[in-house]
């Protein structure tokens, strides 16, 4: 029997977007929700006044959103560390899974930098070598993907979805073939969590980052990371002190300890504690966690489905539905592009992003029916 999703209705009204702003970027970076914005207005009003923050405040509120993203993902607490950036987490999975000379490291053509910079150097500095997988004539990236794999794979570093156009990598399939060859598979799960269910018990990486200021709502600079058990006890990229064993007590920091804490949060950042951003990102993740993420992706997917068959009457052409992201897609035209149509867009107050050879269209929760009719109507004006 078919498992059917039930949709959200549109939540417009949490965001401060403009009546004549059109805004299907959320690739880019999503707007501030109203609750976030106020968890951050009430942080930001708590800074000025630090006689009232005490010892507890640099762990309950990492903890809670160590906790929130646990859920978003079925893992843990204990199997998420939180850390600035998505290049913060990988350079962590580049300097704990093993890598010799002659083994191999596969990454997608195009695929965002952040899953591609740290991987360069590892392999420089191993002698191992970077695979770059060519975007598939059929769009069918799982099977360009398995094609690659063998004895060799020391390391898969994919994402759920491309960045440029939402083509989809179903990483249930390529993680079950991971664990056959002992390749381990780190995923920059930026573009797809939040907006796309994913579930670390099926998928079974071994590192999984995210950025938290586009599909799950945060602010800027800070992100998660989660840790599969085998690599939580590895070597962090730096050596503070909130990381240690007893480091609950402040007024024994001048006890030095050389014992890290037993799990993922080792690999915290230093500062994880942000007085202003921690607040913020636990006020989106639990509107996250609330509306479910298997809704959100199915009221996205509806929308889009929709407006994919508009674009198809102006001759635009977007992957097949069962190869593409419901919540991100890239639209290309047989002619191209013209280079100013994301400028002209824009003079008319609608807002997208221009990936490669592609429309990025990326709406939210927040867009409705009579936007994407103007978004539709006017890129046929403008062709």
């Amino acid at each position: 029997m078919e498992h059917i999703v039930d949709t959200l209705p549109r939540q417009e009204h949490l965001f401060h977007i403009p009546k004549e702003v059109t805004y299907f970027n959320c690739a880019y970076m999503s707007p501030q929700a109203q609750p976030v914005q106020e968890a951050g207005l009430q942080a930001l009003q708590r800074k000025a006044e630090p006689w009232d923050v005490f010892p507890h405040h640099f762990f309950d509120e990492s903890n809670e959103v160590r906790e929130l993203f646990a859920q978003l993902i079925g893992a843990t607490s204990g199997d998420i560390a939180l850390i600035p950036s998505v290049s913060y987490g990988v350079g962590i999975a580049a300097k704990n899974i093993p890598l010799t000379s002659g083994q191999r490291i596969l990454v997608l053509e195009d695929q965002f930098p952040s899953n591609y910079y740290p991987w360069k150097a590892r392999a420089a500095e191993t002698g191992a070598e970077v695979i770059v997988i060519p975007r598939p004539e059929d769009g069918d990236w799982t099977h360009a993907v398995s094609a690659q794999l063998n004895e060799q794979t020391a390391i898969a570093a994919l994402p759920n979805c491309h960045w440029t156009d939402g083509s989809l990598v179903d990483l249930e399939a390529v993680g079950a073939s991971c664990r056959e060859l002992g390749t381990a598979l780190v995923i920059d799960a930026t573009q797809s969590l939040g907006a796309l269910p994913f579930d670390v018990q099926k998928v079974k990486p071994a590192f999984l980052a995210a950025a938290g200021y586009k599909w799950m709502l945060g602010p800027y600079s800070i992100g998660m990371m989660y840790v599969a058990p085998e690599y939580q006890l590895g070597d962090p990229l730096e050596y503070n002190w909130i990381t240690r064993e007893g480091s609950e007590n402040l007024a024994r920091l001048v006890d030095y300890t050389d014992n890290l804490v037993l799990d993922a949060s080792r690999y915290d950042v230093g500062e994880r504690s942000n007085f202003m951003l921690m607040p913020m990102m636990a006020a989106a993740l639990r509107m996250l966690n609330e509306w479910g993420v298997e809704r959100i992706s199915a009221t996205l997917g509806q929308f889009n489905r929709e407006l994919s068959a508009g674009a198809a009457r102006l001759g635009f052409q977007t992957a097949p539905e069962h190869l593409r992201a419901p919540h991100l897609m890239g639209l290309r035209h047989p002619d191209g592009l013209p280079d100013s149509l994301a400028a002209a867009l824009k003079e008319r107050q609608i807002f997208v992003s221009v990936r490669g050879d592609a429309i990025r269209v990326s709406p939210y929760l927040y867009n409705t029916e009579e936007e994407r009719d103007r978004f539709l109507n006017t890129l046929g004006e403008l062709l």
